[in-house]
């Protein structure tokens, strides 16, 4: 699987990397939000993972772009805000999942292959 990354920290943004990676995954890395949805323009991407809060375009905007585009991509989405308001909104606007930072990469590679084709 193509899978698009759209993290701001540093860190968690390696982690997630290798660990795809290592799974045999390609991995195509966005540090904010707008680099995630120009990325989207232009490459063919199986599943995106998205942090909520991001300079330049938020997670949310980056799943409302996907949509805007016609794009069938399974969106998992990442925040360090467990509120129920933001799990509920993210759902509404069509993310595929949700985990609350932090997580474990292991919970992570579960969640994606049961979108693997």
């Amino acid at each position: 699987m193509v899978i698009l990354i759209a993290e701001d920290d540093e860190l968690i943004l390696k982690t997630i990397e290798h660990k795809l990676l290592k799974e045999g995954h390609e991995v195509i890395l966005s540090r904010n939000g707008k680099e995630a949805i120009e990325t989207l323009k232009n490459e063919s991407i199986d599943l995106a993972i998205t942090d909520i809060m991001m300079p330049f375009a938020s997670g949310i905007e980056i799943l409302s772009a996907i949509q805007s585009m016609g794009k069938k991509i399974p969106v998992i989405m990442l925040s360090s805000m467990g509120q129920e308001e933001v799990v509920l909104n993210a759902f509404d606007l069509g993310a595929s999942d949700f985990i609350v930072k932090p997580f474990s990469p292991n919970e992570l590679i579960l969640r994606i292959k049961r979108f693997s084709k």
